[in-house]
């Protein structure tokens, strides 16, 4: 039954990674674009104000791409959506097993496809939800060099802690189910998931990088980046997790109904003949 939800959950990742594929094409890619058109416009931007402060300008060296953009952000975007999102199928597949091992045996009634669903909601806030909303993604451009392995490791700190965190509020509210009831334990898991969330993003540092005008003594030589662009960066983005982790669980809950189906019928067969 295990390689079963794996299978599934495999099966659920890929059709999501090519669903949110299809979505950051669209949607995502003309930020990115603009965010790259925003470089060459800072670069430009800079050599005026250097000559114009009468430091001599270095001309720009062309580094030819190995890949062009055509191909990164068809093909390269392509496989790397879908092997992220097969990666959060296996994962979801192995925690489903893990946590339906135990709410099975404890509630002989509850549906899987519920247990699924809660999961998802779960995984998603865990793993997507808050890390995105402390440390929220950015197109290109914006951010410091020297910052990278700083944010990155940050932004890991913040899912690990999340992911752990998430799993033990998923404990105490099992725990308290039967002493509290399933909406107070509930409620109970929440807020201390919310609590250690909360002191752990404030003990991490924080990022504000957005690049500003280009401008020496008064005189602005170029715009800063576009907050627009930002913006509409960040909702896109949080926008193809949201639609990644719905078609993921949706695909897994109607993988399990065609099991559940099988395995009533397989038992009906079964008992038709003692019932002979």
């Amino acid at each position: 039954m295990e390689r079963t939800f794996v299978g599934a959950g495999l099966l659920s990742g890929l059709i999501a990674g090519i669903v949110a594929f299809v979505y950051a094409r669209i949607f995502i890619e003309p930020q990115v674009a603009k965010a790259i058109d925003y470089e060459d416009y800072r670069a430009h931007a800079e050599e005026k104000m250097h000559a114009a402060m009468g430091h001599a300008v270095e001309e720009g060296h062309e580094h030819g791409e190995l890949f062009t953009r055509s191909v990164q952000e068809n093909i390269g975007a392509g496989i790397g959506t879908v092997i992220f999102a097969l990666c959060i199928g296996a994962f979801f597949a192995v925690a489903f097993t893990v946590l339906w091992a135990y709410v099975g045996r404890r509630f002989a009634d509850v549906d899987p496809r519920l247990v699924a669903g809660a999961l998802g909601v779960i995984g998603f806030v865990a793993v997507i939800g808050v890390p995105y909303f402390v440390y929220p993604p950015n197109p290109p451009a914006v951010g410091e060099e020297d910052t990278i392995g700083s944010r990155s490791t940050s932004y890991l700190i913040i899912t690990i802690v999340s992911l752990a965190v998430a799993a033990g509020a998923v404990w105490l509210a099992m725990t308290l189910w039967d002493r509290l009831g399933g909406l107070l334990s509930g409620i109970a898991a929440a807020v201390g998931y919310l609590v250690v969330m909360t002191i752990t993003a404030a003990l991490l540092p924080t990022f504000h990088e957005v690049p500003g005008p280009v401008e020496h003594d008064g005189v602005i030589y170029g715009a800063g980046f576009p907050g627009q662009v930002v913006a509409d960066f960040r909702v896109y983005a949080i926008a193809n997790q949201v639609i990644l982790w719905a078609v993921l669980v949706t695909v897994f809950c109607l993988v399990l109904g065609v099991l559940m189906k099988r395995g009533a019928d397989t038992a009906e067969r079964a008992a038709e003949p003692a019932a002979a």
